[in-house]
């Protein structure tokens, strides 16, 4: 009965999500159609419409405050955070990376993970997880622009905007902080067994930038 609840919420979670990421790529088509393009120099300029810096702003604040909603009010509620009791936990369930095999729910970055890989499908348009501390291989740091990005993340704490050329298509890409927000985000990496064989000298506290979220905006 537990399992069949949580699948059921699980479904009706992802279908708002999936609801609020299209509007927010319907936001950011609105804008490039919008957009005059490259006004023959390296940087697109803008006519009527919204700039690529605005729409990755509203896309972004959308992305956080769901994940943001999903950690605070979903996350710490449980019960169990990968096989650790909560005493104070209300919901007879576990976030755990193995959720599909074990009947529990996804944690908030593999949640993350799932609605950016459902926005890409078909579209040039796409956002993800990075971080120089990566636990998932695929979250990691692997372009110079995205090596640039975190390192101005890390010690500026504001989000670093460029243009930047990808496979002869030129796209607008945003690098927004992903800071702790809460426990359960600090209390999983710190924890988690790759984390502590990587970075055995890295302690996330609440508020510490832990990676970022990257909006890659296609102009063409």
């Amino acid at each position: 009965m537990i399992a069949k609840r949580s699948l059921n919420w699980f479904s009706r979670l992802r279908a708002k999500t999936i609801g609020m990421v299209s509007m927010a790529i319907a936001v950011c088509f609105l804008a490039v159609s919008c957009a005059g393009g490259s006004g023959g120099g390296s940087t697109p300029v803008a006519a009527a419409g919204i700039a690529p810096d605005v729409v990755a702003d509203y896309i972004h604040t959308t992305l956080a405050a769901d994940r943001t909603a999903y950690t605070k009010h979903v996350i710490n509620r449980l019960k169990k955070l990968e096989g650790k009791d909560k005493p104070d936990g209300v919901l007879d369930v576990e976030a755990t990376e193995s959720w599909q095999q074990t009947d529990g729910i996804p944690l908030p970055a593999q949640m993350f993970r799932l609605g950016s890989e459902i926005a890409s499908e078909g579209s040039p348009f796409t956002y993800s997880l990075i971080s120089e501390w990566n636990i998932n291989d695929n979250q990691g740091v692997k372009t110079e622009f995205e090596k640039t990005a975190v390192e101005a993340i890390n010690s500026t704490g504001e989000p670093y905007k460029e243009y930047q050329e990808v496979g002869g298509k030129k796209y607008f890409s945003a690098l927004y902080p992903d800071k702790a927000v809460a426990e359960a985000c600090v209390t999983c990496h710190n924890t988690h067994p790759v984390h502590l064989e990587r970075y055995p000298d890295k302690v996330f506290e609440m508020g510490d930038v832990m990676g970022g979220v990257m909006i890659n905006i296609p102009l063409d």
